[in-house]
């Protein structure tokens, strides 16, 4: 008879598990986190390489920015998938949305907090449940080549950095994909005189919003029955499916860590936080763009994790456990075996 396992051991099957949960698929909209995968070679920096169709993604909803003026009720993008990568120095992320054309002006970034102190995902701008602090933003825009490295702390403060430490690259292909997200509709809220209702502290407007699962297609037509041609539905989640074509892919790549005290750091095994923005800039009759500025698609605060290197040690010391344990099973059999003396 063979005793509990040793610390080791119930370490090394932890670890066993731990690995296992890691690799297993993950579907849209089901983690928070964003898996970044630990690779040998070099970096993907270009959004079509074959190594990101290996790589997991992690779905994420968008919604019309509407913290500050100029605010945007509708906007093109509804979610983005999210792919990463890292080699223990360099780290890149693949952006990849549906979009239905492709303009000059159409754009992404990402946002991280830098240091230790809370900041809201809008430019870190303090707020009532939120002190503030400094954010650090990647911005790619189709019409400049790389990307912009940028900090924040607060409406109005967004300015490009003295080091630019992030490069970008983004591919739009004329394709059809599916998208999910949760249809966002804002209602103007009103005070009892039917007046629009204001925020007692910063005198913006109020808004009550209403949402519904969707699945659309680039181009906004709804998906039919390729047989009778009917509308599809799902009857349990009232789920509709709708046809886009037309995919940007844009990929950022930095150093895990830099020299700038400007730029968030990043350390395998942690868990930072990460927020998404894009802008359709298609340009309307009037010449204006659709999207600009602070007229965007944006998300929350979500994760990522840079998978940590392997820690062979624990699987040497669950070894060594295992080997222990065998020898003692074979010394009392052996003992049993023998009887007692005479």
């Amino acid at each position: 008879m063979v005793g509990m396992p040793s610390k080791h051991a119930r370490l090394a099957v932890l670890a066993v598990v731990v690995a296992f949960l890691w690799w297993a698929p993950v579907l849209a909209q089901e983690t928070v986190v964003v898996r970044v995968k630990l690779i040998q070679g070099e970096i993907p920096t270009d959004p079509m390489a074959p190594i990101w169709n290996t790589i997991p993604a992690t779905e994420f909803p968008m919604s019309p920015q509407v913290h500050w003026p100029k605010r945007i009720l509708q906007v093109t993008v509804k979610s983005i998938k999210v792919r990463g990568v890292h080699d223990t120095k360099q780290i890149a992320f693949l952006l990849e949305y549906a979009d239905p054309t492709q303009d000059p002006a159409d754009a992404a970034a990402l946002e991280f907090m830098v240091g230790d102190k809370k900041a809201h995902f809008a430019h870190g701008q303090p707020m009532a449940q939120v002190q503030g602090g400094p954010v650090n933003i990647w911005y790619w825009r189709n019409d400049t080549p790389g990307a912009a490295d940028m900090n924040a702390q607060g409406f109005g403060t967004l300015k490009k950095q003295a080091q630019q430490n992030v490069q970008a690259k983004g591919v739009w292909k004329d394709e059809k994909t599916k998208v999910r997200f949760k249809e966002r509709k804002l209602i103007p809220r009103k005070d009892a005189k039917g007046e629009p209702a204001k925020d007692p502290k910063t005198g913006d407007p109020l808004f009550d919003e209403e949402t519904k699962v969707v699945e659309q297609d680039v181009t906004g037509e709804p998906a039919k029955d390729p047989k009778t041609g009917d509308p599809l539905f799902d009857e349990e989640t009232k789920v509709v499916e709708q046809d886009v074509t037309g995919v940007w892919r844009v990929v950022f790549i930095r150093a895990l860590t830099t020299s700038d005290p400007n730029d968030a750091q990043f350390q395998p095994g942690t868990f930072p936080n990460i927020a998404f923005a894009v802008w359709d800039g298609k340009k309307l009759g009037s010449g204006d763009l659709k999207e600009s500025g602070s007229q965007k698609a944006v998300t929350s605060w979500w994760y990522f994790n840079a998978e940590p290197p392997t820690n062979y040690a624990i699987y040497l010391y669950g070894l060594i456990a295992v080997v222990v344990a065998a020898g003692v099973e074979y010394v009392i059999v052996r003992k049993v075996k023998k009887g007692p003396p005479a």
